[in-house]
């Protein structure tokens, strides 16, 4: 998942709308303005109908966002480091750049989303009462009472009853749902052993995942599901999500194998301190048939006077037309210094991993006392998982090759 659009921030949190995001805030417009509120309100203009479902699609998302505030402002207290929010077609993310030291934090930080949900789900039904005022409802005939509903009552009702499900949804004991967070919380206290605690809490995610995804193949062969009802379209999304929550159960998983074998390894043991550098001046075609093609190496620092001034790589020299080649400098297409994200030697690699992937490049540089020491890259810190990582990590031998 990318960063997507920044908002901007709260509290010192920067907000990030994914691309994806577009697709569920249509799904949800959409659904209401020709199918629930239509239903809800027969006498409604299709004008009407289509800006009451914008703005409940903006109120369910502004609810997510609380959600995801929430988790992110408890993680704050409790010593976590969370600097993003994600909104994306599943929701939020709040962002950890590690896991948290002490159950009781987990236990705390996953049980607040929940909490936040169901306060504005019970807050928005209470609202929707104090507007409707003392009505007699008709168990028999509710569509009556439905469309006595104004504006604001219509979409308070309808966020509450949101917001109230959704809180019910995350409390599913399934990684990485919160329920499931809270389940490993409470197994970690209770073992001691937040490795164990995650494999259990990873199994229940995936065993629900697998419910979903047979419940929407029930549903997509014409069998009524309470709950979730029955039809192709829902039954290929309840599927979707299904698959979805198995593969983010698994990662998480083996995220917490990956941070065991990296945590404690000093990007010193994973670098590479053997490179050649190449002059500024240096035309590219003469780095492409001088160095990039005589060598293994895919990134090259560009050194002047002694010092480092930047770094030119494959996907640099891909850039650039191959017209081109001969009558451009290296200094042209490299990446000057001064943008370059760079890890010390005394580093852990989990770390060095994690700026690999934040930044979308294969390598790092490792400076040490302003100089240049060496690089790190992915497919070394991969190939050191495949010989030193866990089996269940599922890395063969021939990880580093996939990983150029």
């Amino acid at each position: 998942m990318g960063n997507g659009i920044r908002l901007g921030s709260i509290a010192g949190i920067a907000i990030h709308l994914d691309w994806s995001l577009a697709i569920i805030f249509l799904l949800i417009t959409s659904g209401l303005a020709l199918g629930l509120f239509p239903a809800w309100h027969p006498d409604w203009s299709p004008a009407l109908a289509w800006a009451t479902a914008f703005a409940a699609a903006v109120l369910f998302f502004a609810s997510v966002l609380a959600h995801e505030l929430s988790h992110a402002i408890v993680g704050r207290a409790q010593g976590m480091t969370i600097r993003r929010i994600t909104l994306f077609v599943f929701g939020g993310m709040a962002h950890l750049e590690h896991e948290p030291h002490r159950w009781r934090a987990e236990l705390a930080m996953a049980i607040v989303g929940p909490i936040t949900s169901l306060a504005i789900g019970i807050g928005a039904l209470l609202a929707a009462g104090l507007l409707i005022g003392p009505v007699e409802l008709d168990l028999d005939e509710p569509g009556r009472f439905l469309a006595r509903l104004g504006v604001a009552a219509t979409l308070l009702v309808w966020i509450g009853q949101v917001n109230i499900i959704l809180a019910v949804f995350n409390l599913v004991p399934g990684f990485p749902l919160d329920g499931g967070r809270v389940l490993r919380a409470l197994l970690w206290g209770a073992t001691g052993d937040l490795r164990r605690a995650t494999r259990w809490a990873s199994g229940a995610g995936q065993g629900f995942a697998w419910l979903l995804i047979g419940l929407g193949v029930a549903m997509a062969l014409g069998i009524r599901v309470p709950v979730f009802g029955v039809g192709l379209v829902n039954g290929l999304w309840l599927m979707f999500i299904g698959w979805f929550l198995n593969n983010a159960a698994l990662a998480s998983y083996r995220q917490l194998l990956v941070r065991d074998a990296l945590e404690n390894v000093p990007v010193a043991r994973l670098m590479r301190k053997q490179f050649a550098g190449v002059p500024p001046d240096l035309p590219v075609s003469e780095l492409v048939e001088a160095h990039i093609l005589r060598s293994d190496q895919r990134a090259f620092p560009v050194e002047e006077n002694g010092r480092m001034i930047g770094v030119v790589c494959l996907a640099d020299v891909r850039r650039l037309a191959r017209e081109r080649w001969p009558e451009t400098a290296v200094r042209e297409i490299m990446t000057p210094a001064d943008r370059l994200a760079s890890v010390r030697p005394e580093d852990d690699g989990l770390e060095a991993l994690s700026l690999l992937g934040a930044k979308g490049v294969n390598q790092l540089p490792v400076v040490a006392a302003g100089r240049l020491a060496g690089f790190v890259l992915r497919e070394d810190i991969l190939k050191w998982l495949a010989l030193y990582g866990d089996p269940e990590l599922g890395l063969g031998p021939d990880a580093s090759q996939r990983a150029r």
